[in-house]
């Protein structure tokens, strides 16, 4: 895979630079063979024992990995006057290390293993991903087991303690905390990026499901003139209105209008087009009285329920609250775009798992963490050449090739296919390369696939060592 800029790893600060050039090596070797197993990424069984060291060693945390990846995405969108910053929590399951489970902690559902939170970058206009800008990467801490004998009185008083304790926990400390520091994070991410009249070059819209629908958030918006949210409303708020609810108000404003979205496949659902009727007004929150010093919160409510809904299908529904303006048609139907966007963020935590396998390596807590830190950037960059293809078909393809990369390319196109090349464009290099991750010709007016897309990269870096080895022998 090419790398668009240079290495972000050579900005990797360690406090050794022995550790900076090591992770540079390690870069390079995983965006060649990502989700292989180490011994064949390292290739001898000294670079194994080093990249054991480094993934090990407690200089090199995910943290001081990926931090340079999220300063370089910050530079290429500046100058942007809108981006989004879509974000969502994975979890990744390693239940199977039974012998290294005390590194990791419980993720519900007998799981085990880390959870990852992702802020991801996209153009407004077409959701193109642009790259991270901020991960979080945790483990929680292990329940302790009942007392032996435990009544069923004592069992209840255990609980609600423990519900009392959790209430008393300061925000901070809590996992809901990840959505505001989502936006601290990223304030300071584009500091050093401010014009001298102290504004932000790139308004970021930050686009969150259910999860993000907290008080805490709109409470740090209203204070923040260059950063804004779109959020699906997960409860059902009292406004300033006596005896008003959010549902109750808002589904009682007249349909404004119709629009037709296309539904991804889910675990829940098939693929289909839906045809919703779009409502929209102002309204003002008032703030929960852990935050009674708060004012209402004056932001716009965007609802959108499908209707003809085919047999056997559960409805679309999405109440989506901002702080965008919406006081047209036009308004509520791009915060509707903006909310169908969010998917591009499980499609990265997707190619992160399936893809770059990241739940398939067998190493304690602190070392997975290590490695995390190379692969979540792989899968960024992955996500940013599918939807490039999408976005961007007719721009050339040095955008995302070597030259030694085209070179192989061309020599593996059919005969037929040859005479055809016209130009080389981000086009024919997607579809030349998802050739070579068993796409079909006959196919070619269906979308190309996030899988075959990224066995198509890694046999194209096979096919590209073997050029490169014949070149050295015949000279």
């Amino acid at each position: 895979m090419k790398v668009l800029e240079k290495n972000p790893y050579t900005e990797c600060d360690f406090g050794d630079k022995r550790l900076t050039k090591r992770a540079v090596s390690i870069s390079e070797r995983l965006f060649v063979k990502y989700g292989q197993p180490l011994s064949q990424i390292f290739g001898s069984a000294s670079d194994l024992k080093r990249g054991y060291e480094f993934f090990s060693n407690p200089k090199t945390t995910f943290d001081k990995l990926t931090s340079p990846h999220f300063k370089q995405t910050a530079q290429q969108i500046s100058g942007i006057p809108v981006v989004l910053a879509v974000g969502d929590t994975s979890f990744l399951d390693y239940r199977k290390i039974l012998q290294k489970r005390d590194d990791y902690g419980p993720t519900g559902n007998g799981g085990n293993g880390l959870i990852l939170h992702s802020c991801l970058a996209l153009d407004p206009d077409f959701g193109q991903p642009l790259g991270l800008l901020w991960e979080k990467l945790w483990h929680r801490e292990k329940k302790q087991k009942p007392p032996l004998n435990e009544e069923p009185e004592q069992k209840k008083q255990r609980l609600r303690e423990k519900r009392k304790a959790q209430r008393k926990k300061a925000f901070e400390e809590k996992e809901s905390y990840r959505w505001v520091e989502a936006f601290e994070k990223l304030s300071k991410l584009f500091n050093p990026l401010k014009r001298k009249e102290k504004e932000l070059l790139t308004r970021i819209i930050h686009v969150f499901d259910r999860e993000g629908d907290i008080a805490e958030v709109f409470a740090l918006i209203s204070n923040n003139k260059n950063t804004g949210v779109v959020v699906r409303a997960s409860h059902n708020r009292c406004l300033e209105e006596e005896n008003s609810h959010l549902w109750e108000y808002v589904i009682s404003q007249e349909v404004k209008c119709i629009k037709e979205i296309e539904l991804p496949q889910t675990k829940k659902r098939t693929a289909r087009t839906a045809k919703l009727e779009i409502r929209f007004c102002p309204i003002s929150i008032k703030p929960p009285y852990r935050l009674k010093n708060e004012s209402n919160f004056s932001i716009y409510a965007v609802y959108a329920r499908e209707i003809n809904v085919p047999d056997d299908c559960e409805p679309v529904e999405w109440m989506l609250l901002t702080t965008e303006s919406v006081l047209t048609h036009l308004d509520a139907l791009t915060i509707l775009r903006w909310y169908t966007y969010r998917w591009r963020v499980e499609e990265y935590h997707k190619i992160l798992k399936s893809g770059c396998k990241a739940e398939n390596y067998r190493l304690n807590g602190e070392s997975m963490t290590s490695l995390l830190g190379f692969l979540t950037v792989i899968a960024a960059q992955l996500l940013r050449m599918t939807y490039l293809h999408r976005t961007s078909p007719h721009l050339p393809a040095t955008e995302v090739l070597t030259r030694t990369q085209m070179d192989v390319l061309i020599a593996s196109s059919p005969p037929k296919q040859k005479k055809e090349i016209t130009s080389f464009t981000i086009d024919w290099a997607i579809r030349a390369i998802a050739r070579l991750g068993g796409y079909l010709e006959h196919r070619k007016n269906s979308a190309i696939g996030i899988q075959v897309l990224w066995r198509g990269w890694l046999e194209l870096e096979n096919l590209c060592q073997g050029w490169l080895l014949r070149s050295k022998l015949n000279y």
